[in-house]
This record gives C-alpha cells, structure tokens and sequence, in this order.
C-alpha cells in the first residue's frame, strides 16, 4: 500500500510577508497591487474572516476589510523560500511532484524504514519547515493522492489530516461535493440540484448518470468519489511551466512597449529557471487585450535554455504572430514549460556565447537571493519603461 503526502503552504505569499517584517506579523496582509485592476495574489489568515480570498478582485478585498494592510508582491522571495522547501521535501524522498510553488505530493512508501510511518514523516518535514523557514505547511496522509490532497486542506492553517489504508471511501463520503477537483462554485449548485450534494453521493451514483451529467469526466469523478485514484507521484511532474505576468493600470500601445514587457518577463522567468537549476524546452507568450480577448502562441526551443535573451527572443519571435498595433493591451505574460534538469543538454561544439549568458544569469540571480529582486542587475531597457 502506498502513502503519498500532499503538503501544502499556509498562505505562502501571504506569510513570507510577515515573516520578514515583523509589523506585519498578527495583522491583516493582503498581497497585490493597490491598483483599480490589481488581484488579491494571497490573504493572510487575519484578513480571511472578512472574506478576502485570492483571485479575488483587490477593490472588492477592500470594500470587505478596509483596514487591511496591501502589500506588493516580492517574486523573488517567493521562489527562493519554495525552492528551500522543496529542498526540505526532498530529504525524505526523491518522489516528489510539484504541484506549484507552495504545494507538492510526495511518495514516501520507500521512506518507511529510514523516518517511519507516513503520519512521522509529515510532522517532520512540517518541523523542519517551522524551524528552518519559520513558516506552517499544512500536510494530508493517505493511500492516493486525492484523498491526500483533500485531507492537507481541512484543518488549514499547520493542519495534519491522516486517512488510513482501508478507510478512504468512509473519509470522502460526508465531505461536500466541492472537494471533488473540477466542481466549485459555479458547478456546485447545479450538481446539488440532482441531488450530489457530497462525495459520498457522487460515489453511489451510477456512472452512467454521472456521465450525462459531466460527460466523459464524470467516470473519473465516480472512482476519485470512492477513493480509487492509482495515479503515482511523478518526480518529473516539472512538465509543469515557470511564467511571469502582468495586468496594467494603463494600457499598453504599440510594439515597442509590449516587447519592454516581454523582456521583464523573460527576466524573471530565467532568474527561476536558474534558482532551481533547470531549463525550458518550450516558450509561450500571453495577450489579454482591452477587450479581455486572450491571444496565446508557444513554440519549442532548438535546445532547452535558461537565459533571459533566448526566452525573450523566442517571446518576440511569437508576439510577431499576434495583431498589437492599433490594439490596447491589459495583460503580458511569458512561461516556459518543457523543464530538464540542469542547464540544458550538452553540445558537441559548446557556444561560448551561451555559456557567458547562462555564467550572467547565475549572478544575477545570486544578488536577488541576497539583496532582493527589487535591487537586483536589471537591463538598461528597463529603467526608463515607457507604456
């Protein structure tokens, strides 16, 4: 039998905040920007009771909690804490799957004889994150990775749920139906409606009906409802994308002004590619227009890469093949997806061009580890950004 663990960051953005400034420490944090279109990235614990959630627009988080102190978003301190609790996860088990940079699921069956059961090896990567990066995880325990994943998420914030082999159907069946991936609260009402109103519904129900309702993913609902869920952790699960990306106060004209962003982009992309010392085999940019229509284009790269200027060349390359002039643009983005280990697959004639390209990127992103991004070498195309 196997025990996977699904381990999940306590309002990760949120909390690095006030663990590096202790004002912020018990009060309200918002993290985003204070602009009229500005997102909510994160939500403190003490801000959530007014009903402030991420993704939330920001004029609406504050109509709900007025007093609530935004601050902007620090990638960078970000990716350098995920990075150091990835390092954490991986003490215990090489089986590691991220899931994004505040949650990942581990397979630690291997794991048994060195750190003990699955419940032991939980409390102790949640101690090591406590005391090493004074942060709280909370942590799910069970036989497959969705009663895994929804167990991590009932008893936020530094919660740990255990289900044991044998008991998964028994833990899934009161839970209400919006713990079931794929159902929330635009599909919910409708499925309470014909009666599915928790995962043990959802698991009684016959798969047929449950295929006119959903379609084919209805199948996949019925055994995940009854625990049968055989998918393994996948450590190369780094099919995953690296990206950055940006909603504007104002909107962006012309070219010029959108290639200046793409170039940001593509900066802060590398700096993570090189933290956690990976490369991407494919890029793809993303247009949001003034109208909300989104244009997106991808392509893959001669060989992996993990510098600034071969992703910001690829991003123009691509944005050659999206209409922008005479359009306003309210959204940029670049990400990468693809990921080897390392900096990319050696070559027989080594292009020493690249290589001082990739020796750049390691520095600077050296001197955002230790001085942070917002005093980190930047491009002189960026200092003077025009919109």
């Amino acid at each position: 039998m196997r025990t996977i663990l699904h381990v999940d960051m306590d309002a990760f953005y949120a909390s690095v905040e006030q663990r590096d400034d202790p004002k912020l420490r018990g009060k309200p944090v918002i993290v985003g920007g204070r602009s009229r279109r500005g997102v909510v990235l994160a939500a403190s614990y003490e801000v959530r009771p007014f009903g402030v959630r991420s993704a939330m627009p920001m004029a609406e988080a504050l109509r709900r909690a007025p007093h609530a102190i935004v601050v902007p978003p620090r990638r960078g301190a970000y990716e350098l804490a995920s990075t150091e609790v990835f390092a954490i996860f991986r003490r215990y088990t090489p089986l590691v799957e991220p899931l994004s940079l505040d949650e990942a699921f581990l397979d630690v069956t291997a794991s048994h004889a060195l750190f003990g059961d699955g419940e032991a090896i939980a409390r102790m990567i949640k101690r090591d994150i406590r005391t090493e990066q004074r942060l709280t995880a909370s942590a799910g325990v069970a036989p497959c990775k969705f009663a895994a994943k929804v167990a991590s998420d009932l008893d936020k914030p530094d919660g740990l749920v255990v289900v044991l082999p044998g008991a998964v159907a028994e833990f899934l069946a009161p839970l209400p139906v919006e713990r079931m991936w794929g159902i929330g609260p635009k599909t919910a009402p409708s499925m309470r409606a014909l009666g599915y109103a928790t995962l043990g519904d959802l698991a009684n129900a016959g798969e047929k009906a449950l295929e006119r309702t959903l379609g084919q993913w209805g199948l996949h609902v019925a055994c995940l409802a009854r625990g049968e869920d055989d998918r393994g952790v996948d450590p190369n699960g780094q099919a995953r994308s690296i990206g950055a990306e940006e909603t504007y106060e104002e909107d962006l004209r012309g070219v010029e002004a959108v290639g200046r962003t793409l170039l940001e982009h593509a900066t802060r992309v590398a700096r993570r590619l090189v933290r956690e010392g990976v490369s991407a085999r494919t890029v793809a940019i993303k247009v949001k227009y003034a109208d909300f229509t989104i244009r997106t284009r991808r392509v893959t790269l001669p060989a992996p890469a993990q510098d600034t200027d071969a992703i910001h060349t690829a991003a123009l390359a691509l944005l050659a093949r999206v209409p922008i002039e005479g359009r306003r643009i309210r959204l940029t983005g670049v990400s990468v997806s693809g990921l080897v280990e390392g900096a990319g697959e050696p070559m027989l004639f080594p292009d020493e061009t690249s290589a001082k390209r990739r020796r750049l990127e390691e520095v600077t992103a050296r001197i955002a580890d230790r001085f942070g991004d917002e005093h980190a070498v930047t491009r002189a195309t960026l200092l003077s950004k025009s919109k």
